[in-house]
Protein backbone atom coordinates (compact mmCIF):
# COMPACT_ATOMS: atom_id res chain seq x y z
CA UNK A 1 0.00 0.00 0.00
CA UNK A 2 2.86 2.38 0.80
CA UNK A 3 4.29 1.75 -2.68
CA UNK A 4 0.89 2.48 -4.22
CA UNK A 5 0.58 5.79 -2.38
CA UNK A 6 4.07 6.78 -3.46
CA UNK A 7 3.27 5.84 -7.07
CA UNK A 8 0.05 7.88 -7.11
CA UNK A 9 1.88 10.86 -5.61
CA UNK A 10 4.69 10.67 -8.17
CA UNK A 11 2.24 10.30 -11.07
CA UNK A 12 0.29 13.32 -9.80
CA UNK A 13 3.47 15.40 -9.63
CA UNK A 14 4.43 14.24 -13.11
CA UNK A 15 1.08 15.36 -14.48
CA UNK A 16 1.41 18.61 -12.55
CA UNK A 17 4.81 19.34 -14.12
CA UNK A 18 3.39 18.63 -17.57
CA UNK A 19 0.37 20.86 -17.00
CA UNK A 20 2.61 23.63 -15.67
CA UNK A 21 4.81 23.44 -18.77
CA UNK A 22 1.76 23.58 -21.06
CA UNK A 23 0.21 26.50 -19.19
CA UNK A 24 3.50 28.40 -19.08
CA UNK A 25 3.82 27.96 -22.84
CA UNK A 26 0.27 29.24 -23.30
CA UNK A 27 1.02 32.22 -21.05
CA UNK A 28 4.14 33.00 -23.10
CA UNK A 29 2.03 32.97 -26.29
CA UNK A 30 -0.50 35.34 -24.73
CA UNK A 31 2.28 37.67 -23.61
CA UNK A 32 3.69 37.69 -27.15
CA UNK A 33 0.27 38.46 -28.61
CA UNK A 34 -0.25 41.25 -26.09
CA UNK A 35 3.14 42.73 -26.97
CA UNK A 36 2.08 42.72 -30.63
CA UNK A 37 -1.15 44.53 -29.79
CA UNK A 38 -3.32 41.41 -30.12
CA UNK A 39 -5.38 41.22 -26.92
CA UNK A 40 -7.01 37.99 -25.83
CA UNK A 41 -10.44 37.85 -27.45
CA UNK A 42 -12.03 34.71 -26.03
CA UNK A 43 -13.47 34.92 -22.54
CA UNK A 44 -12.97 32.00 -20.17
CA UNK A 45 -15.97 29.67 -20.04
CA UNK A 46 -16.95 26.08 -19.33
CA UNK A 47 -13.97 24.45 -21.04
CA UNK A 48 -11.52 26.62 -19.11
CA UNK A 49 -13.31 25.83 -15.86
CA UNK A 50 -12.94 22.09 -16.51
CA UNK A 51 -9.23 22.57 -17.24
CA UNK A 52 -8.77 24.56 -14.03
CA UNK A 53 -10.74 22.00 -12.03
CA UNK A 54 -8.58 19.12 -13.28
CA UNK A 55 -5.44 21.15 -12.58
CA UNK A 56 -6.50 21.90 -8.99
CA UNK A 57 -7.65 18.31 -8.38
CA UNK A 58 -4.33 16.84 -9.54
CA UNK A 59 -2.44 19.48 -7.55
CA UNK A 60 -4.36 18.71 -4.36
CA UNK A 61 -3.67 14.97 -4.71
CA UNK A 62 0.04 15.66 -5.26
CA UNK A 63 0.23 18.04 -2.31
CA UNK A 64 -2.00 16.31 0.24
CA UNK A 65 -1.59 12.56 -0.29
CA UNK A 66 1.82 12.35 1.47
CA UNK A 67 0.40 13.91 4.64
CA UNK A 68 -2.62 11.56 4.47
CA UNK A 69 -0.44 8.47 4.07
CA UNK A 70 -0.20 7.67 7.83
CA UNK A 71 -3.96 7.38 8.34
CA UNK A 72 -4.45 5.49 5.06
CA UNK A 73 -1.76 2.97 6.06
CA UNK A 74 -3.35 2.71 9.51
CA UNK A 75 -6.75 2.01 7.97
CA UNK A 76 -5.45 -0.70 5.66
CA UNK A 77 -3.61 -2.28 8.59
CA UNK A 78 -6.82 -2.45 10.64
CA UNK A 79 -8.76 -3.99 7.76
CA UNK A 80 -6.06 -6.58 7.11
CA UNK A 81 -5.90 -7.61 10.76
CA UNK A 82 -9.67 -8.04 10.80
CA UNK A 83 -9.54 -10.18 7.66
CA UNK A 84 -12.10 -8.11 5.76
CA UNK A 85 -11.99 -6.74 2.20
CA UNK A 86 -8.98 -4.51 2.82
CA UNK A 87 -8.41 -3.34 -0.80
CA UNK A 88 -12.06 -2.44 -1.37
CA UNK A 89 -12.57 -0.73 1.98
CA UNK A 90 -9.27 1.15 1.82
CA UNK A 91 -10.12 2.34 -1.70
CA UNK A 92 -13.47 3.59 -0.38
CA UNK A 93 -11.70 5.46 2.43
CA UNK A 94 -9.26 7.02 -0.04
CA UNK A 95 -12.10 7.93 -2.38
CA UNK A 96 -13.85 9.78 0.44
CA UNK A 97 -10.67 11.68 1.26
CA UNK A 98 -10.11 12.61 -2.39
CA UNK A 99 -13.77 13.66 -2.70
CA UNK A 100 -13.27 16.30 -0.01
CA UNK A 101 -10.30 17.81 -1.82
CA UNK A 102 -11.99 17.44 -5.20
CA UNK A 103 -14.85 19.55 -3.87
CA UNK A 104 -12.32 22.13 -2.72
CA UNK A 105 -10.76 22.00 -6.19
CA UNK A 106 -14.09 22.93 -7.73
CA UNK A 107 -14.39 25.95 -5.43
CA UNK A 108 -10.79 26.96 -6.16
CA UNK A 109 -11.32 26.67 -9.93
CA UNK A 110 -14.50 28.76 -9.70
CA UNK A 111 -12.62 31.36 -7.64
CA UNK A 112 -9.80 31.48 -10.17
CA UNK A 113 -12.32 31.91 -12.97
CA UNK A 114 -13.84 34.85 -11.10
CA UNK A 115 -10.46 36.44 -10.45
CA UNK A 116 -9.60 36.11 -14.13
CA UNK A 117 -12.84 37.75 -15.19
CA UNK A 118 -12.16 40.55 -12.69
CA UNK A 119 -8.78 41.05 -14.43
CA UNK A 120 -6.73 40.70 -11.24
CA UNK A 121 -4.67 37.69 -12.38
CA UNK A 122 -1.47 38.01 -14.38
CA UNK A 123 -0.44 35.58 -17.09
CA UNK A 124 1.32 33.31 -14.57
CA UNK A 125 -2.01 33.04 -12.71
CA UNK A 126 -0.92 35.12 -9.73
CA UNK A 127 -2.59 38.29 -8.51
CA UNK A 128 -0.90 41.44 -9.78
CA UNK A 129 -2.37 43.47 -6.92
CA UNK A 130 -0.05 43.88 -3.94
CA UNK A 131 -3.07 44.84 -1.82
CA UNK A 132 -4.96 41.65 -2.68
CA UNK A 133 -1.87 39.48 -2.21
CA UNK A 134 -1.13 41.14 1.12
CA UNK A 135 -4.71 40.58 2.27
CA UNK A 136 -4.47 36.89 1.33
CA UNK A 137 -1.24 36.49 3.29
CA UNK A 138 -2.70 38.20 6.35
CA UNK A 139 -5.88 36.11 6.23
CA UNK A 140 -3.87 32.88 5.92
CA UNK A 141 -1.60 33.95 8.78
CA UNK A 142 -4.49 34.86 11.09
CA UNK A 143 -6.22 31.57 10.26
CA UNK A 144 -3.18 29.69 11.56
CA UNK A 145 -4.08 30.96 15.06
CA UNK A 146 -7.85 30.39 15.00
CA UNK A 147 -9.42 27.63 17.15
CA UNK A 148 -11.00 25.97 14.10
CA UNK A 149 -7.56 25.60 12.55
CA UNK A 150 -6.25 24.07 15.77
CA UNK A 151 -9.16 21.64 16.01
CA UNK A 152 -8.77 20.47 12.41
CA UNK A 153 -5.00 20.15 12.78
CA UNK A 154 -5.44 18.06 15.94
CA UNK A 155 -7.59 15.57 14.03
CA UNK A 156 -5.04 15.43 11.21
CA UNK A 157 -2.14 14.94 13.63
CA UNK A 158 -3.93 12.17 15.59
CA UNK A 159 -5.10 9.55 13.08
CA UNK A 160 -5.49 6.82 15.72
CA UNK A 161 -7.75 9.04 17.86
CA UNK A 162 -9.73 10.02 14.77
CA UNK A 163 -10.39 6.38 13.85
CA UNK A 164 -11.32 5.50 17.42
CA UNK A 165 -13.94 8.26 17.43
CA UNK A 166 -15.19 8.05 13.84
CA UNK A 167 -14.98 4.34 12.94
CA UNK A 168 -17.75 3.10 10.65
CA UNK A 169 -18.30 -0.37 9.23
CA UNK A 170 -18.72 -1.36 5.57
CA UNK A 171 -17.95 0.33 2.30
CA UNK A 172 -20.28 3.22 3.05
CA UNK A 173 -18.70 3.64 6.46
CA UNK A 174 -15.19 3.67 4.98
CA UNK A 175 -16.26 6.27 2.42
CA UNK A 176 -17.81 8.41 5.17
CA UNK A 177 -14.67 8.16 7.32
CA UNK A 178 -12.45 9.16 4.41
CA UNK A 179 -14.72 12.07 3.55
CA UNK A 180 -14.84 13.27 7.15
CA UNK A 181 -11.07 13.07 7.53
CA UNK A 182 -10.69 14.87 4.20
CA UNK A 183 -12.98 17.66 5.40
CA UNK A 184 -10.81 18.08 8.50
CA UNK A 185 -7.78 18.32 6.21
CA UNK A 186 -9.51 20.92 4.06
CA UNK A 187 -10.42 22.84 7.20
CA UNK A 188 -6.79 22.69 8.27
CA UNK A 189 -5.14 23.69 5.00
CA UNK A 190 -7.55 25.62 2.74
CA UNK A 191 -6.15 29.04 3.72
CA UNK A 192 -2.62 27.91 2.88
CA UNK A 193 -3.81 26.76 -0.55
CA UNK A 194 -5.24 30.21 -1.31
CA UNK A 195 -1.68 31.54 -1.12
CA UNK A 196 -1.15 29.98 -4.54
CA UNK A 197 -3.25 32.82 -5.96
CA UNK A 198 -0.63 35.23 -4.58
CA UNK A 199 2.43 33.16 -5.58
CA UNK A 200 1.15 31.80 -8.89
CA UNK A 201 -1.20 28.84 -9.15
CA UNK A 202 1.22 26.84 -11.28
CA UNK A 203 4.40 28.08 -9.60
CA UNK A 204 5.79 24.64 -8.79
CA UNK A 205 8.38 26.03 -6.38
CA UNK A 206 5.69 27.45 -4.09
CA UNK A 207 3.46 24.42 -4.64
CA UNK A 208 6.34 22.32 -3.31
CA UNK A 209 7.03 24.70 -0.41
CA UNK A 210 3.40 24.67 0.74
CA UNK A 211 3.16 20.88 0.35
CA UNK A 212 6.33 20.42 2.41
CA UNK A 213 5.06 22.81 5.09
CA UNK A 214 1.74 20.94 5.32
CA UNK A 215 3.62 17.66 5.71
CA UNK A 216 5.81 19.03 8.50
CA UNK A 217 2.91 20.77 10.25
CA UNK A 218 0.91 17.53 10.37
CA UNK A 219 3.67 15.01 11.12
CA UNK A 220 6.49 16.79 13.00
CA UNK A 221 6.44 16.69 16.83
CA UNK A 222 6.33 20.50 17.03
CA UNK A 223 4.24 20.92 13.90
CA UNK A 224 1.42 22.84 15.59
CA UNK A 225 3.85 25.36 17.10
CA UNK A 226 5.60 25.72 13.74
CA UNK A 227 2.23 26.49 12.17
CA UNK A 228 1.62 29.35 14.59
CA UNK A 229 5.09 30.77 13.96
CA UNK A 230 4.41 30.57 10.22
CA UNK A 231 1.15 32.42 10.85
CA UNK A 232 3.01 35.34 12.41
CA UNK A 233 5.45 35.44 9.51
CA UNK A 234 2.60 35.41 6.99
CA UNK A 235 0.89 38.32 8.75
CA UNK A 236 4.15 40.29 8.75
CA UNK A 237 4.78 39.52 5.09
CA UNK A 238 1.21 40.40 4.20
CA UNK A 239 1.40 43.67 6.14
CA UNK A 240 4.53 44.64 4.22
CA UNK A 241 2.87 43.87 0.88
CA UNK A 242 -0.28 45.71 1.90
CA UNK A 243 1.72 48.80 2.85
CA UNK A 244 3.64 48.62 -0.42
CA UNK A 245 0.40 48.41 -2.35
CA UNK A 246 -1.21 51.33 -0.53
CA UNK A 247 1.73 53.73 -0.36
CA UNK A 248 3.68 52.46 -3.35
Amino acid sequence: MGFGLAAVTLISWWHLVRMAAAMNAAAADKALHAAMGMPEMAAWGGAEFVTLFVMWAVMMIAMMLPSAAPIILLVVGVYRRRGVRAPVLTTAFGAGYVLAWTTFSGVAAFTQLGLHRAAVLSLDMSTHSAILSGAMLICAGVYQWLPIKGACLTHCRSPLAFLAQEWREGVGGALAMGLRHGLYCVGCCWALMTLLFAAGVMNLFWVGVIAAFVLVEKLAPQGARLGRVAGMLLVAWGGWMLARGIWG
